[in-house]
């Protein structure tokens, strides 16, 4: 690529962009990590990569402790991030609703980044194996850097972060092609947010054992099997647009803004932090901090060492999930042109009241143990679809360096033209090409709502459905 456009610039460099990204999502095998190598390699790091993660009580949490007085968890360093309590307030259309939780709190914004290139004419990305604490079978394929600004400003001790020099100033080694401020998971995380950012390298970029070069065709691919590439991953790609046709969407793009402003503005958020010693139904034992229901997510500590990370042994806590989670979208064609059935979306600790969501997003479990008028709206349509309406069904990690084995299922079901574009005023059909042009800003979709819309980027770029 030979252009530093911003892809939201209507100009021919722009144009040129689209073109190269086409042809990357179109290719599904490489010169330069051809598809059989890749798989060989990924179960290499599979099996060479020694780790042992060990549940520990609290008491043997190094360097961590309950602060005296509010009980959170903390670091002795006043570092990396913190458990602590959140009381919680909702109010929308009559309906209210209040709770308290154990919420993680990092208010430092991580880089996640990922260096491309291009070879023999086509845009790599550079890919790490990467062990995370919390992962489901070990090692996953992660951006290019993922780090926390205390990782990589070296709070930790360990060794440097790989390549984070193309991600920080003076940053002389590479052009900004993607370039925004997105949030985590918002049930568990305070106000969230990490930079996801794409650098086309310029000049030679050094190998390493631990990362590999592949095409976005091969991402896609590789994001049709389970627990392969990992959050962060997902994450970032979905910050690369396709071409994805020009027929008109349903709505405007200033009534999808203006759609997300009005619930934003009629609905009521309140957050008010609290000491974790006294969040309600909550109950903290030796090793565990869990609610008295069973359901929602626990808290553990764990022992952790690894053979290739910065630092090889350290402890924290990780956040365990009660059960596995359930996201997904209703799809439908209007115009020719595919919508997302969105809905804005609220949880504990999102940044700005709500975020554009996927039409279900919820536990399922416990969802369905809920009275039929609780239940997310949608939920038993997506839950019986048949299998010819599914267009993509995998389940993928969340955040392994936070949660433990802290899995979802994502969906993306047609809905048919028999289901009705009119629908509840907080939900919205958003097409393809509008998520990729909110995507380059900050705080407008969540991170399950990203994962499937990379999914859905995926799902074409298998039919070859990318214009060229």
């Amino acid at each position: 690529m030979t252009t530093t456009a911003s892809p939201a610039v209507h100009s021919e460099a722009a144009a040129d962009i689209g073109t190269c990204l086409a042809r990357s999502a179109l290719t599904t095998d490489s010169t330069v990590t051809p598809t059989a190598e890749f798989h060989r390699w990924f179960a290499a790091q599979r099996r060479s990569k020694r780790y042992e993660v060990r549940r520990v009580p609290f008491s043997e949490l190094a360097g961590w402790h309950f602060e005296d007085g509010t009980g959170n968890l903390v670091h002795g360093s006043g570092r990396f991030f913190s458990i602590e309590g959140l009381q919680v307030r909702t109010s929308w259309n009559g309906q209210e609703r209040s709770w308290t939780q154990p919420i993680i709190n990092q208010p430092e914004i991580g880089i996640l980044g990922i260096v491309v290139k291009e070879f023999d004419g086509v845009l790599h990305c550079l890919m790490q194996a990467k062990m995370e604490p919390g992962n489901l079978d070990t090692v996953q394929l992660s951006p290019t850097v993922q780090a926390t600004r205390s990782n990589y400003t070296g709070v930790h001790r360990g060794s440097r972060v790989r390549y984070v020099e193309h991600f920080i100033p003076p940053n002389e080694g590479g052009r900004v092609l993607f370039d925004s401020l997105q949030s985590e998971q918002a049930a568990w995380f305070l106000r969230k947010r990490n930079r996801n950012v794409v650098v086309e390298a310029v000049g030679d970029v050094p190998g390493h054992e631990d990362f590999v070069w592949l095409t976005l065709g091969q991402l896609y691919g590789l994001l049709h099997e389970d627990n392969v590439l990992n959050m962060d991953a997902r994450t970032v790609l979905a910050q690369i647009p396709l071409p994805a046709g020009h027929g008109r969407p349903l709505h405007s793009m200033r009534e999808v803004l203006g759609r997300l402003t009005e619930v934003r503005a009629r609905r009521e958020l309140v957050q008010r932090s609290m000491p974790l010693a006294d969040v309600a139904q909550w109950r903290r034992g030796e090793d565990e901090i869990t609610h008295e229901d069973g359901h929602h997510f626990a808290l553990l500590a764990a022992d952790i060492r690894a053979t290739n990370r910065e630092v090889t042994h350290w402890s924290q806590p990780l956040l365990a999930p009660a059960e596995q989670g359930l996201s997904a979208f209703l799809v439908r064609h209007v115009h020719g042109v595919p919508h997302l059935l969105a809905q804005a979306g609220t949880e504990a600790g999102v940044l700005n009241v709500a975020e554009l969501a996927p039409t279900v997003q919820c536990q399922p479990g416990h969802a369905m143990s809920l009275p039929a008028e609780a239940r997310p709206r949608y939920l038993d349509l997506v839950l019986d679809a048949p299998r010819s309406r599914v267009l993509f069904d995998s389940v993928q990690s969340e955040e392994g360096g936070r949660f433990h084995r802290a899995t979802n299922r994502y969906l993306l079901v047609e809905a048919g033209e028999e289901f009705p574009l009119d629908v509840p005023e907080e939900f919205i059909w958003v097409s393809e090409a509008q998520f990729a042009e909110l995507l380059q800003h900050s705080n407008y979709v969540n991170i399950e709502a990203r994962t499937l819309v990379t999914a859905l980027r995926a799902t074409r770029a298998v039919r070859g459905d990318v214009p060229r």
